[in-house]
C-alpha cells in the first residue's frame, strides 16, 4: 500500500477495493490522475482508495502519469535523543533533498542534511522508509518521491540553517519538543516517526525552541 499525499490528504494506492466505509474505490486502469489531484486540491475530495490486484504496478503507475522528483534525508538523532528539526515555510520539518546523478541515496541524504542544518559526523542506522507526495511547480505536477534514513551523530557545535533554501531555523528537540512540533508537520512526515511522538497529553505545557 502507498500514501500519497497531495496537501497533506493522502492518496491512497492499494490491492484491496475496500479499506473502508469512508473511502471512494477507483480501479487503477479507470481513474484520471490530473482531475483526481484536482479535486483533491480544491477540497472535493478526502478519502481516495484507487486499487489494483498487483502491487508492483501501483508505483509503476505513479512514475508513469507524472514527472518524477527524487530526494533524501534523515531523522537524525544526537547523544541526548534529540531530533534534528528544519524550520521552514512556516512548518516544522525534518531535513532533506533532491538526489544529484550517480549519487547515491546514502550520499545524497547525509550531504542535504549537512547542507541544511550545519551538523556533521553524521551515521547512517538504518533506513526508514520512502514517502510521495505531490506539489505544483511551474503550473505542472509532480511527484516527489524521498528516501529516508535514521541517522545519528555526536556533533554538539553550531547548527547553521540555510538561508539559500528558505530554512529560517535548525535546532534539535527533545521528546516533548518534538511532540509539539509534529502538530504542525506535515503528514507523510509524520509517519517517520515513532508512534508515541504523535501523542501529546493535553496537560503538557511545553517551551517550543
Amino acid at each position: 500500500m502507498y500514501k500519497v499525499f497531495v496537501k497533506d490528504i493522502p492518496i491512497i494506492l492499494s490491492t484491496k477495493k475496500y479499506i473502508g466505509k469512508n473511502y471512494t474505490a477507483i480501479p487503477l486502469k479507470l481513474v484520471d490522475f490530473q482531475k483526481l489531484i484536482q479535486k483533491i486540491t480544491k477540497g472535493k475530495l478526502l478519502y481516495i482508495n484507487l486499487y489494483h490486484k498487483s502491487e508492483e504496478k501501483l508505483e509503476k503507475f505513479l512514475r508513469k502519469k507524472l514527472p518524477v522528483v527524487e530526494a533524501a534525508g534523515g531523522l537524525v538523532f544526537n547523544s541526548k535523543r534529540e531530533i534534528l528539526f528544519i524550520y521552514r515555510n512556516k512548518k516544522w520539518d525534518i531535513p532533506k533533498g533532491g538526489i544529484k546523478k550517480k549519487e547515491s541515496h546514502e550520499e545524497a541524504a547525509i550531504r542535504e542534511v549537512e547542507e541544511e542544518t550545519g551538523v556533521k559526523d553524521l551515521e547512517i542506522r538504518k533506513f526508514l522508509s520512502t514517502t510521495y507526495h505531490i506539489f505544483k511547480r511551474n503550473n505542472e505536477f509532480k511527484l516527489k518521491i524521498t528516501y529516508w534514513y535514521e541517522m545519528y551523530t555526536d556533533f554538539s557545535g553550531e547548527l547553521k540553517p540555510q538561508s539559500s533554501e528558505g530554512i529560517k531555523k535548525a535546532t534539535w528537540k527533545n521528546f516533548e519538543q518534538s511532540q509539539k512540533a509534529l502538530q504542525g508537520c506535515y503528514e507523510n512526515v509524520k509517519l517517520l516517526f515513532p508512534k508515541e511522538y504523535l501523542t501529546t497529553h493535553p496537560h503538557d505545557r511545553v517551551t517550543q525552541v
